[in-house]
């Protein structure tokens, strides 16, 4: 059987070139683009401007669109997909919507393989990398499910970006010029790996670069994220530097609060030590419990505390509380294996 071919994710020309040698007319190809992005189609199907004939012999070309196998509302309207792949595996995106953008969570692997201790992704293995289709695709349901165009997307779902640069690159520009959405709306969130931060520079996107940085010193950052026992805070720190002397753009630090752990005023200290002019900006996010650990939230009165000695010391912070946590959406929840539930 022949290899099907996915449309989705091609540019204009390259959705031009397809359909002429298909034997279909040239302008054809400027019909197929605007139905795959802008009208969202999701099969054959949907297309009624190709003739039906035509469309029923298009048995070695897809879409490349995912099925919704379950979703779940938030309270505050925060949206988690389950989305099931050409390959039966199950994928997670998450919606989130406010008064005046859109923005999707989008997953780049099927697990992970970062075993980050606080974190449910890394808790159910990892199966395999996303196809830059698949991530493109997670934007384009998003947007069909709440009929309102997606402004921002940030891959902070599950995986870590930077072990799949191959797929996630070429998503980046077909979000950027297929559908749309400007460079300095996306964000790539990494929890730091050694050589990919400058390989990810040297392609001189003008995205938001976020690193997961969550811990003030060797010791406690090591417990949290294994692979940092192979990648020193100090090289880390180094590296991001490098990063904004190259591409122009600050870093985003995200700190995620664990009760006793890393929340205390010494912590609080040694972060802004590291951080003394540097062009960056810290996410200090309150922790998203997951049942695999017994890590705690601390209260917003000690959140307030970290957050007003990092002000003291002329150090950029915000604090961002994570939405959609009763669907066991928000940072740090995600997990292929999540149960379904209402089935």
């Amino acid at each position: 059987m022949a290899t099907q071919e996915v449309l989705l994710g091609k540019s204009l020309p390259e959705l031009t070139s397809w359909i002429t040698q298909q034997g279909q007319p040239s302008y054809r190809g400027k019909q197929l683009y605007q139905w795959l992005y802008e009208k969202g189609a999701t099969s054959w199907a949907d297309m009624t401007v190709f003739p039906q004939k035509w469309r029923e012999l298009q048995e070695n070309a897809v879409i490349g669109r995912s099925a919704i196998h379950h979703y779940s509302i938030a309270p505050d309207q925060t949206r988690k997909y389950l989305l099931k792949l050409a390959d039966d595996v199950i994928v997670e995106a998450v919606g989130i919507p406010t008064s005046k953008r859109l923005t999707v969570c989008v997953s780049s692997q099927i697990g992970c393989i970062m075993g980050c201790d606080f974190c449910a992704t890394g808790k159910g293995g990892f199966t395999r990398n996303l196809k830059a289709h698949e991530i493109i695709d997670q934007i384009l349901t998003v947007q069909n499910d709440f009929g309102e165009r997606v402004t921002n997307v940030v891959f902070m779902g599950m995986g870590e970006p930077l072990l799949n640069l191959p797929e996630v690159i070429p998503a980046i520009k077909s979000i950027n010029e297929d559908i749309g959405i400007g460079q300095r709306s996306l964000t790539i969130s990494t929890v730091g790996l050694p050589q990919k931060i400058r390989e990810l520079a040297h392609h001189k996107l003008q995205i938001t670069f976020a690193v997961s940085l969550h811990a003030s010193n060797q010791e406690t950052r090591e417990k949290l994220i294994p692979s940092a026992n192979h990648y020193s805070l100090q090289q880390l720190l180094a590296d991001c530097r490098e990063n904004v002397k190259i591409t122009g753009r600050r870093v985003t630090f995200e700190y995620i609060l664990l009760a006793g752990v890393n929340d205390l005023p010494q912590h609080a200290q040694e972060l802004a030590q590291h951080l003394r002019g540097f062009q960056t900006h810290v996410n200090l996010i309150p922790y998203n419990p997951i049942s695999e650990v017994d890590y705690k939230r601390p209260s917003k009165e000690r959140v307030n505390q970290f957050l007003n000695l990092l002000k003291q010391e002329n150090i950029a912070v915000s604090v961002r509380y994570s939405r959609g946590l009763e669907a066991d959406a928000a940072c740090g929840q995600l997990r292929a294996n999540t149960v379904l539930k209402n089935q």
